[in-house]
């Protein structure tokens, strides 16, 4: 067996693993080391495994990642998910299906706060929907506006999956925050727009609550003016080129932690929970990363990233086309596996094809991130399905997919406006003050 074919072996493998259900660090770490002692010998394998693990989590730029995880939980201490929520709310709660547009537009926000998909479903469906069940929503609408609000953490910046791929391609972390902001704002939109719809074509789905008065809208501005300083804080901050992204997240975990401090709900025990919870989740990514690190050694032995290359150029396709393939092949995957195991795995061998291409990585690296969002939603392992459903007792699997068709459906309409139009994701960080 050729080592290129022996390559494309091991990712069918390391996927049939995943499928099955080992953990995806562990599945490519085994198929990584197995793979590279098949092609190297003893010595080799041993190689990689003294020096892999320490070269995969040694980098400064991965400090980004404890600090913006501990940011996150932080801000969810602090209690911000609720007054975000009231404070959508109290502007749009009167609108009919206004709770799910109010349910997208707080989980895009404590989303930017936030930087997870998961945890942001977590917190807000705990907010959210018993607040639409008392309203008369129908469980179906709540919970899919919740898992497809949730999927916005992933690319609203700060965002874990695009420090990720930032440094697994060498693209500049801060340009891809930068450059996710329109594409974020643009997909909350169409999410909301997809809400409109479905509840004009079944009102029964979402009746028409009251309207706030004044008054009460200004109080819950007053709530949360922590969430917008500390937001245009971390990411004005590094537009401005006053600090690095890695300098933002330190400022990002101080800043909520203060906030933390003043809304009365960080005692001793919550510290050490904050803590602990943080240690926990950066081991996780990093016990990915080490996996990962160890499976990409054999892909490049292999020489699967030039096979691949080379077999797109005697196809004689153009970019765009290309393009479109890889876009398929994302959204197929992601129906069986999560967006970081998605990104992990298969960013290492496509990104030499993407620079190939003649794609702008930064532009790149959004699209990658756009489509690892729909798998968040999409059946039959959408990872948010599940987690909306464990979050709320009296919500089943089937009742979750029975309302996340036309957010799906939105997030197909926003990939192709920023396939169609790059500059939506290029212009701002043309204009950063540091690149």
């Amino acid at each position: 067996m050729s080592a290129t074919l022996l390559g494309f072996a091991g990712f069918v493998c390391a996927l049939v693993m995943i499928a099955f259900g080992l953990p995806v660090a562990v599945a490519m770490g085994v198929v990584g080391t197995a793979g590279f002692w098949w092609l190297n010998g003893w010595s080799g394998a041993a190689f990689i495994l003294g020096s892999s693990p320490f070269e995969a989590i040694f980098p400064y730029s991965l400090s980004v990642i404890p600090l913006f995880v501990m940011m996150g939980v932080f801000a969810a201490r602090a209690g911000l998910s609720r007054s975000l929520f009231d404070m959508v709310t109290s502007f749009l709660g009167h609108v009919r299906g206004g709770l799910a547009v109010t349910a997208v537009g707080a989980c895009a926000i404590f989303g930017a706060i936030c930087g997870s998909s998961l945890a942001t479903v977590a917190t807000m469906g705990r907010v959210a929907i018993p607040e639409m069940r008392s309203r008369g929503y129908a469980d179906s609408l709540s919970s899919a506006s919740i898992a497809a609000g949730g999927t916005l953490g992933v690319l609203i910046p700060p965002s874990i999956l695009l420090v990720i791929y930032g440094i697994l391609t060498n693209t500049s972390i801060g340009q891809l925050f930068i450059g996710a902001i329109i594409p974020g704002i643009v997909g909350a939109v169409l999410y909301g727009l997809a809400i409109v719809v479905r509840v004009a074509i079944t009102p029964d789905l979402a009746p028409q609550t009251p309207r706030m008065a004044w008054r009460h809208r200004l109080s819950t501005i007053r709530r949360v003016w922590g969430v917008v300083l500390l937001f245009s804080l971390v990411i004005g901050g590094i537009y401005l080129g006053w600090f690095s992204p890695t300098e933002a997240a330190a400022v990002g975990a101080v800043g909520a932690f203060a906030l933390a401090l003043l809304s009365g709900e960080m005692d001793r025990q919550a510290l050490w929970s904050s803590v602990t919870e943080t240690a926990a989740l950066t081991g996780m990514i990093f016990f990915i990363l080490i996996g990962a690190s160890l499976f990409n050694y054999f892909l490049e032995t292999t020489g699967v990233p030039a096979a691949l290359i080379a077999a797109i150029k005697d196809t004689g396709l153009g970019p765009l086309a290309v393009l479109l393939l890889i876009i398929a092949f994302y959204v197929v995957l992601g129906c069986f596996m999560d967006s970081m195991s998605m990104i992990l795995l298969t960013v290492p061998f496509l990104a030499p094809v993407a620079v190939e291409m003649g794609y702008d990585m930064v532009w790149f690296g959004i699209i990658v991130v756009t489509v690892a969002e729909i798998g968040l939603i999409t059946p039959p392992i959408g990872m948010n399905l599940f987690v909306v459903q464990s979050t709320v007792p009296g919500i089943t699997q089937r009742t979750v997919i029975a309302g996340i068709l036309p957010f799906i459906l939105a997030d197909f309409v926003r990939l192709t406006v920023i396939v169609a139009l790059p500059i939506l994701t290029l212009w701002l960080p043309s204009r950063m003050f540091v690149g």
